[in-house]
């Protein structure tokens, strides 16, 4: 473990000094003592204080701001080779894996550019709880549903435009500016990526903030009436998130199980959008029944042109992912269905046609944190590409089907 050290004098840094550096809140409740030790996310000192804190004082627990996903990601980087890839893309959860992925490819080009590993300071909280036979409380909300509630509080454009500023962040070989870094050190890496759009929508901040805060701090008195009140907690936590969780903690007069009911519960789907998509579905039916009804000649034109637009689409954006010719063909035939049932997703198929032919060795798994640091290795590692050529194919295929939608609306227009 290197020492924190003082960049003007190169002197070693003392704990007393590492600690007064730090956001510290103590707060009593139910009988125990939770200490919220703030730190900065890619910050060395941080991580030192962490150490410093536990030599210092006498703890029962040790509270983390992750939830068990991230937790794992931390102890095991190499996880993602023990998944099954087929049930990942069965269960929609390639999104996820790929945020991940890519989140964990902007963490790498920090610690390359600046020498710091976001994260450090966690990673420390578990291993000295190890360490001291501590039992560790892991008390922030699953990454993945954090990310479905902030999707689900953003507009239509304004996810379009979040979801492009992220793949352009995250995946951009540009050095990182030290305004970002500054701003990591303000809060964590969710926190710190959804920032700018977080400012600019009261629901996102709710979201990826203050529904947390609110999280962590029931999650905190849960894990201590558990355990049978333990007598004294270090709760690790991000600096953004100290005011917040410390002030839940102290005032809140729900039980812990009511607070958390309401921001653990899953989004509901935008019912605009799924009537929509019905009503657009249903539409389309109802034009291939008129068509049919009109002359069989018409009703079978159109119907071809619709395999050919839709399928051309899936098989596209496959070939952009450059999948095998198996997985190509997959996606065309798979194509022209997906607007009529959504387990028939074309890029759920393409995906595992690619997985199925062409299957990640052990190589890649090992090469796959390093190969997603570039855009291109998404492409040239098996693994990934297999959840490019899941979302190229999905484009496609949406691309497609208004443009088929289109077409056959106008089949019924006057020369």
């Amino acid at each position: 473990m290197s020492e924190s050290v003082n960049p003007e004098t190169d002197a070693p840094i003392s704990p007393e000094q590492l600690l007064a550096e730090q956001p510290i809140r103590r707060i009593t409740r139910d009988g125990t003592e939770f200490v919220l030790l703030g730190t900065a996310h890619v910050s060395r000192r941080s991580a030192d204080a962490v150490s410093a804190m536990l030599a210092r004082e006498s703890f029962d627990a040790v509270a983390v701001e992750l939830c068990p996903h991230r937790a794992e990601a931390l102890r095991n980087p190499d996880a993602i080779a023990s998944l099954n890839l087929f049930q990942v893309l069965k269960e929609g959860k390639a999104g996820l894996i790929a945020a991940g992925l890519a989140l964990g490819a902007f963490q790498r080009r920090l610690a390359d550019q600046y020498g710091i590993e976001p994260g450090a300071e966690m990673r420390r909280a578990l291993s000295e709880a190890q360490t001291r036979n501590l039992p560790v409380w892991l008390v922030d909300r699953d990454v993945g549903l954090t990310l479905r509630r902030a999707r689900a509080a953003l507009g239509f454009w304004a996810k379009a435009e979040m979801s492009a500023g992220l793949v352009a962040s995250l995946i951009s070989t540009d050095e990182i500016a030290e305004e970002e870094v500054e701003k990591l050190k303000q809060g964590d890496m969710l926190q710190s990526t959804f920032a700018e759009f977080a400012k600019q929508s009261a629901p996102l901040y709710r979201a990826m903030i203050e529904e947390r805060d609110q999280y962590m701090a029931a999650r905190l008195r849960e894990e201590a009436a558990s355990a049978g009140r333990p007598h004294k907690v270090l709760v690790v936590i991000g600096a953004g998130h100290l005011a917040g969780s410390a002030s839940q903690l102290e005032s809140a007069t729900q039980s812990p199980a009511e607070l958390l009911a309401p921001v653990t519960a899953e989004p509901k789907p935008g019912q605009i959008g799924k009537w929509i998509g019905m009503g657009i579905t249903l539409l389309v039916l109802v034009g291939f029944v008129l068509a049919f009804m009109h002359s069989a000649s018409l009703g079978m034109e159109l119907l071809v042109q619709w395999v050919l637009i839709l399928g051309t689409g899936g098989a596209l954006g496959a070939s952009l992912a450059l999948a095998h010719p198996i997985s190509i063909l997959t996606a065309f035939i798979v194509s022209p269905l997906t607007p009529f049932h959504p387990a028939l997703a074309s890029g759920m198929f393409s995906g595992a046609t690619e997985l199925w032919l062409r299957k990640p060795i052990i190589g890649d798994f090992h090469a796959l944190r390093d190969d997603v640091r570039e855009l291109r290795g998404w492409w040239r590692n098996r693994v990934s590409r297999v959840f490019v050529t899941f979302f190229l194919t999905n484009l496609g295929t949406a691309l497609a089907f208004y443009i088929a939608t289109v077409r056959l609306g106008t089949a019924f227009l006057p020369d």
